[in-house]
Parts: C-alpha cells; sequence; structure tokens
C-alpha cells in the first residue's frame, strides 16, 4: 500500500444479525486492500451483535456507533457523517464479500477516472448461506438514468461510490423503508457515471424477515421513487425517455401481477403504460400475454 491509495470508508448497518455479521466483517478485515476505515452503527439490537463486535474495535480502523432502532437508512446516514473517505462503500451485516474487491475496484477507479460509481454483480445465497443463483438481471454503464427508472440494476452492496457524490446529492433519503437504495443511485444517475463490471463482488443474503421480500411494496415504493424522480430532475432525461421508462415500469409490474395470479390488476398495469407508450408494440405484446394467461 502506497501514500496514494485512497482511503475507503465501508459503512456496515446492523440490526440484530447475530448470526451472520461475523462472516462479513470477517470479509472487511480480510481485505487485501488495507487502507480503509470500517463504520458500523448498531440500530438498535437486542440479541449480542454489540459483544460480538467489541474485539474487533482494538482495530484502529473500525469504529462502532449505537442507536436506538430507527433503520437502515438512518443508520447508513450516521456512518456517512463521520466517513473520512474518498470513497464510499455499503456492506450489510447478513453478507459479505470476497476478500479482493476493494483492491480490484480501486484499481478500476485509477484506469478510469471519469468514473464515479462502480458496481458488480452479486452472488445469491438463502438464509442457511447455500448458493442460490448467479443470475443477475441485466446491468449498465455510462448515465444510465434511462434504465435506472426502469429498475434499479445497481447491486447494493457491490458498490464503491466516490465520496464526492454524497457530499454534492447527500446520503439516504429516509422518505420510505424500503428501496432508499434505488432512490439514492437513481438519483446520482441524474448527474454521475457509473461502471459495471462483470464481477461478483458480494454474496448477497435473502432473509425471510428482510422488508424487501414483499415485491407488491416495493413495486409500489419504487413508482413514487421514479414520480420524485421525474418532479425533482426534470433534466436528467428528455420527456420521451421518461415516458419510456414509466412505461417499461408498468409493464413490468403487470407481468408480475399476472404471474401471481392477478390478471385484473396485471391489465390495470399494463393499461397505464399505454397511457406512455401507446405506440410501442412491446406495451400490446404483454398485454395480450397477461390477458390470455
Amino acid at each position: 500500500m502506497s501514500a496514494k491509495d485512497p482511503l475507503i470508508t465501508i459503512i456496515t448497518p446492523t440490526y440484530n444479525r447475530a448470526e451472520f455479521i461475523l462472516q462479513a466483517v470477517e470479509s472487511v478485515m480480510g481485505q487485501t486492500y488495507g487502507n480503509f476505515e470500517f463504520l458500523i452503527v448498531d440500530d438498535g439490537s437486542t440479541d449480542n451483535t454489540v459483544e460480538l463486535l467489541e474485539p474487533y474495535l482494538q482495530d484502529e480502523r473500525v469504529r462502532l456507533f449505537q442507536q436506538e432502532n430507527q433503520g437502515q437508512s438512518v443508520a447508513r446516514n450516521v456512518a456517512l457523517a463521520e466517513a473520512s473517505g474518498d470513497f464510499i462503500c455499503f456492506l450489510d451485516s447478513d453478507n459479505y464479500w470476497p476478500l479482493d474487491k476493494l483492491e480490484k475496484q480501486v484499481r478500476v477507479f485509477e484506469q478510469h477516472p471519469e468514473v464515479d460509481v462502480l458496481y458488480g454483480d452479486n452472488v445469491i445465497i438463502n438464509e442457511q448461506g447455500a448458493e442460490i443463483s448467479r443470475k443477475n438481471m441485466s446491468r449498465y454503464s455510462g448515465r444510465i438514468a434511462a434504465r435506472m427508472i426502469r429498475d434499479n440494476c445497481v447491486a447494493m452492496n457491490t458498490t464503491m461510490a466516490r465520496r464526492s457524490c454524497f457530499d454534492e446529492m447527500g446520503g439516504m433519503s429516509g422518505k420510505r423503508r424500503v428501496a432508499d437504495d434505488y432512490d439514492l443511485w437513481l438519483r446520482f444517475s441524474a448527474r454521475y457515471q457509473f461502471r459495471y463490471e462483470p464481477e461478483y463482488w458480494a454474496w448477497y443474503r435473502v432473509m425471510e424477515d428482510q422488508i424487501s421480500s414483499d415485491k407488491t411494496q416495493r413495486f409500489r415504493v419504487n413508482e413514487a421513487i421514479i414520480r420524485d424522480f421525474r418532479r425533482e430532475y426534470p433534466e436528467a432525461l428528455s420527456a420521451s425517455e421518461f415516458d419510456k421508462g414509466f412505461a417499461h415500469f408498468y409493464i413490468r409490474k403487470g407481468r408480475y401481477l399476472g404471474a401471481v395470479g392477478k390478471k385484473l390488476a396485471g391489465i390495470k398495469e399494463i393499461m397505464k403504460a399505454l397511457k406512455y407508450a401507446p405506440a410501442e408494440t412491446n406495451v400490446w405484446r404483454a398485454l395480450l400475454a397477461v390477458a390470455l394467461k
């Protein structure tokens, strides 16, 4: 490690994750890139999470903050306010990283100084740690707002972003208890350059008690987020790009509702898509597909 190596801030919010947090912490402490600060925010845990973390506090790179339970977004913002790093990474306390994640990402930024946000893919695992899938959604590079308005393609736990982005646009909005990561990256997509690397940079654990598991609720929240985005950042996309983005969103929602047996609700959502893109053949195909289920 040289004197020029940037300082990386790693932010981990945690709440009652004693069963998994040591795996997350060890994946940070074992990184091949050592110039980091590790900010852990305990969000009012009632199990022995804090007790398990105490031995790691002997390392001067690790700091622990404690607060009453207020949710992940507040916890992340507490850490962002304390961050000193040139770059910011997020790691949830039930997930973990490959040991060369930081080293590889710093090198990408060195090779591509135009990039503001870097991200990759997840390995999906279940609560017991068994691998479920390495299949990820489509990812994109560059100015990705037109893609982001359709769906969140940025995997939170794989990211590394310039600190300057947060200084300019703020951290987590805290408006909603779910999908605050989508709100963050969608806002950033209005101004910053993203780069996707086809690397598995996080193991993402699917938990039965995760709020994000309610897909119907997530669609509802995402709709509110993209409406806020259009109102607050009208310069980010052209009117036609916004309209196509909304149409694609309603197609996805309609297809999902149709797939889970809610045909009429699905048709209703795709009819909304028609309002935004009546000439798009994919809207009509989606309507036909759901109607014939």
